[in-house]
């Protein structure tokens, strides 16, 4: 993979915002005069040093952050001409970047970088850090202090793969985290709903009314107790249990009741009756299955559709989305296909060049030269 594969660079100059290159203590180059001011910026340097760049014109501005850190593994990922991954590379492709800070020192770096990553989040705004199971359990710490343990929502597993048979003694790995916080209590979500298979039917609804109908039943009664109120009272001669009350009013459990919705046990406990055929979705759980490709372009590149449900989930059309472990620019592509506007940052020679060309060959919104901003760190 050669350079000749990608969108030249043209004459320098210096972004709006950041101060002049070679004069200050910051600077951002521009390659593509013409796109100075572009919503979309790819910028390629040190991430530290950008973030810090970007703080005057963006703090308090992005709505969504998605991150995927080195691992901690202290090892190198390579770019072959023919196949790019983590286990089939050679010593001879070329070196798309080395994971060897571990320990300490790892957890220094990750932290400089989720400060600035915190002043740069919009109050309503949400961060997502893809790390694995090795390191996972630190970096939590990491974000709890930085984020703060309130703003903790979840501990997502990803499914990345099929099931392993490597030899080891130890179960196969199939999966790693992602850590999901907000900055706040406020914070963006779109009620993520998954398509409701006829598996998945077979399995919630298990019960078959007389018409052939598919239903499951749910308690009628919710945790706490109403000390004044209707749903704190007897309905049918029942109490609800002991610090609960129910669901509804007597007079709409009447209702349901007159309805057929309700059923009752041999010991009459009555429960709500939920029919199949008026669901067509359910809510998405924290195991998720989103398998990485499998002939990446670019090591530990992400599945598309795993960053277009982060998106869709915890922004909205017009928002800004940071990335500043960009890679091959899977982030970048989905913000583009979701009507986001997007800043992604890379290190990596190998990585610029891959995003950029992925941007250029997006189906449907080829890029043209002022698509996005392309600017380099100048330190």
């Amino acid at each position: 993979m050669t350079a000749d594969h990608f969108p030249p660079a043209t004459t320098n100059s210096t972004w709006p915002g950041a101060e002049p290159a070679g004069q200050g203590r910051l600077g951002l180059a521009s390659d593509q005069e013409a796109a100075q001011g572009a919503a979309n910026k790819l910028i390629q340097g040190e991430n530290l040093t950008a973030l810090r760049a970007l703080l005057d014109n963006y703090r308090g501005r992005v709505s969504l952050i998605y991150i995927d850190p080195p691992f901690a593994t202290n090892g190198e990922y390579r770019v072959g001409a023919t196949r790019t991954g983590t286990v089939s590379s050679s010593p001879a492709d070329t070196l798309a970047y080395a994971d060897t800070l571990v320990g300490a020192e790892f957890l220094d770096f990750l932290r400089e970088r989720l400060v600035l990553l915190r002043e740069l989040l919009a109050d309503n705004g949400s961060i997502y850090l893809h790390i694995d199971y090795k390191i996972g359990h630190y970096v939590k710490v990491l974000m709890d202090e930085v984020f703060g343990q309130r703003n903790f929502r979840n501990d997502i597993t990803r499914i990345k793969c099929n099931p392993k048979n490597f030899p080891r003694k130890g179960y196969g790995n199939v999966k790693d985290l992602i850590l999901f916080y907000s900055k706040s209590g406020n914070v963006i979500w779109n009620d993520p709903q998954v398509p409701l298979s006829e598996a998945d039917k077979e399995r919630l609804f298990r019960k078959v009314d007389a018409d052939g109908r598919r239903y499951t039943t749910i308690p009628l009664h919710a945790p706490g107790e109403t000390v004044n109120g209707s749903t704190g009272q007897a309905w049918r001669g029942l109490l609800p249990p002991r610090g609960r009350h129910w669901r509804s009013e007597p007079a709409v459990l009447e209702e349901l009741d007159r309805q057929g919705l309700i059923e009752w046990s041999a010991n009459r406990v009555p429960r709500k009756k939920i029919f199949a055929d008026e669901k067509t979705t359910r809510r998405m759980q924290d195991i998720w299955e989103f398998k990485d490709p499998p002939y990446p372009v670019y090591p530990t590149q992400k599945n598309l559709e795993l960053l277009q449900f982060i998106i869709a989930t915890s922004s909205n059309a017009g928002d800004l989305v940071l990335d500043c472990f960009c890679g091959s620019g899977t982030t970048l592509l989905a913000a583009q296909s979701m009507n986001r506007r997007w800043i992604g940052i890379d290190d990596s020679e190998p990585a610029i060049a891959v995003a950029r060309k992925r941007l250029v060959e997006m189906p449907g919104s080829l890029f043209s030269a002022t698509g996005y901003e392309f600017l380099r760190v100048d330190v």
